[in-house]
Parts: C-alpha cells; sequence; structure tokens
C-alpha cells in the first residue's frame, strides 16, 4: 500500500519484470505482490504467444505498449526475455533473432530507464527435482490443471538447454 501511495504521489513509473523456470513460482510472487493493491495503479501483463501481425512488427513492440505512465506499476508475468529463453530453447526463433535480441535488448532497457521508469529484474529459479514434483503435482490436482501447458513438459525436458 505504501509503495502504491509513493507511485502515485511521485509520479512514478515502475516495471516490474518476473522471469524464471516454469513452476518456479512467478505467478504465486506476482499474486502476493498484487491482492491487496489498487488494480488502477497496478497492471499485471502476461502475454500470450505474439500474433502473426506481432511476428511481423519490432520484437519489443508487443511488450512497449504495456509499459507505465506516471503513476503506475505494471508487473510483467515473463517479459521480452522469452527470446532468449523459451523461444531459443523451443526452437520458435533463430539463432540470428536471438542475437539481433542480446544486442537489442540493453538498448531499450537503457530507453526504457531514460524515459524515467524505474525497471526491476527478477529471475525466480527451482531446481530440477523441485520444478518436477510442481508440474506433477499440476497434473494431479484438478485445481492446478489449468497451469499446465504441454509446453511445461517439453521444457521440463529440455533443462539444461
Amino acid at each position: 500500500m505504501k509503495l502504491q501511495r509513493w507511485v502515485v504521489h511521485k509520479g512514478l513509473k515502475v516495471c516490474i519484470v518476473f522471469e524464471g523456470r516454469d513452476g518456479a513460482g512467478k505467478g504465486g510472487t506476482i499474486k502476493a505482490i498484487t491482492e491487496r493493491v489498487s488494480p488502477r495503479i497496478f497492471r499485471v501483463v502476461a502475454l500470450p504467444s505474439p500474433t502473426e501481425r506481432e511476428k511481423s512488427q519490432l520484437y519489443f513492440q508487443r511488450y512497449i505498449k504495456h509499459l507505465p505512465a506516471a503513476g503506475e506499476i505494471v508487473i510483467f508475468d515473463r517479459s521480452w526475455y522469452n527470446r532468449a529463453g523459451v523461444e531459443r530453447v523451443m526452437g520458435f526463433c533463430t539463432p540470428e533473432e536471438v542475437q539481433k535480441f542480446l544486442d537489442g535488448a540493453p538498448m531499450v532497457e537503457r530507453g526504457m530507464v531514460e524515459s524515467g521508469i524505474i525497471l526491476l529484474k527478477y529471475w525466480l529459479e527451482v531446481s530440477p527435482q523441485e520444478q518436477e514434483r510442481r508440474l506433477w503435482d499440476r497434473i494431479d490436482d484438478g485445481r492446478k490443471i489449468w497451469k499446465l501447458s504441454p509446453m511445461d513438459i517439453k521444457s521440463f525436458n529440455r533443462w539444461d538447454e
């Protein structure tokens, strides 16, 4: 509550990025942060797979339109770092596209910070054993099955990549 009042009072723009392996706790962490805050100030962005139109645009474009204005906090549940992680490992992009991303990301983020955005990035890690336990928990618990996608199993099997 204090954070959101401070952000509004100062007219700050805060962008928080949560990345990590499937089952590492990104969603639970975001839920814990946002359960008692104003949706007028806090916004969570969890983008689906890109559309054909988005695939034809500048890679960062689909994320840029969600960045915060003054007095807002935006939390990304996964972000542009998908290009270097999931997309690379699963073969959804070429090595050249990954390299373009790695070259461009620091410049885009520098531009964000220079425009006054406070950028906070977090990586949540989980061991292979714990990830497997959590994936099975999702499979076995009907209340959690919605969290599981076929991609989760495929990416788990490519842990070391």
